[in-house]
């Protein structure tokens, strides 16, 4: 049997989306959630749901998603460029970045601040950390990010996003074969600074068209390597949801399926388990 992850993605950001991660948890069908401190969503008692729903899976792990772009706001008061007091759109990050118009050291102090927001929260450090929209990934922003993960908590694993598969399959997909090329740079600084990364990855889709999950997820799955992790973005679609991310619907369409007897079916067909 091969052990994955399948990590939901933005808790934190609404309660319906907090409630359709737990719910996939306790049914077993979660074993990984990365949590944006920043997000509305995210008091006392959003926390102490999500630590009672992981405790019941045999084989769990609690993130931080590291959140860099709008529409959420910097926890610290000198973090620049904003916009209106928001972080940049994650294209204007990205610009900005390849433009070599990020502080290294502003980018440091922010995640050290969500990183310790995080311990306040769940009274202990995350499992692994990753990035909202992939800013992790970003020039500019990923040697920042790995400074503060070296100096917090280097035993940790970060989130890279590159995957397996021959050329001609990355070449059909841009926006997979972009974070193939992100990543590439992101494994190299983080094996400088002897931290871990997940082995494979899975996940990136173009959700604007609302495909049908299933075919997705056996796609997804084909040729990840054992450790390899699956990016998902299960939830209930509020109000809270709809003013803050344009991956609504999508996201109860990925929870239907997840939740249901075809998902259960699929890991047992290709000898996966998340426990």
């Amino acid at each position: 049997m091969r052990r994955i992850w399948l990590c939901a993605d933005d808790y934190g950001i609404s309660a319906g989306v907090n409630r359709g991660i737990r719910d996939l948890f306790a049914r077993g069908r979660l074993n990984a959630t990365s949590v944006m401190v920043v997000g509305g969503a995210i008091g006392r008692n959003e926390v102490e749901a999500l630590k009672t729903a992981a405790a019941a899976a045999t084989r769990s792990a609690i993130g931080l998603h590291v959140t860099l772009t709008a529409p959420f706001r910097p926890l610290t008061m000198h973090f620049r460029p904003v916009h209106d007091g928001l972080f940049l759109p994650f294209t204007k990050l990205l610009r900005a970045g390849l433009a070599q118009r990020l502080d290294r050291e502003i980018i440091r102090t922010e995640v050290l601040v969500q990183l310790k927001a995080f311990g306040e929260l769940f009274g202990r450090p995350p499992d692994f950390i990753d990035g909202h929209q992939h800013a992790q990934l970003f020039p500019g922003v990923r040697d920042g990010f790995l400074d503060a993960v070296k100096e917090a908590i280097p035993d940790v694993w970060v989130r890279q996003s590159g995957r397996q598969g021959s050329l001609s399959t990355r070449l059909s997909e841009p926006k997979a074969l972009v974070l193939d090329l992100l990543s590439a740079q992101f494994r190299r600084r983080a094996a400088r600074a002897s931290i871990a990364v997940n082995p494979g990855f899975a996940g990136a889709y173009d959700f604007s068209g609302a495909p049908d999950f299933a075919p997705l997820m056996a796609k997804f799955l084909d040729g990840l390597p054992e450790g390899g992790l699956i990016m998902c973005h299960p939830g209930f679609v509020d109000e809270a949801l709809i003013a803050l991310d344009p991956f609504t619907t999508q996201r109860e369409r990925e929870h239907a399926y997840l939740a249901g007897e075809q998902f259960s079916l699929l890991l047992a067909a290709n000898k996966v388990t998340l426990s």
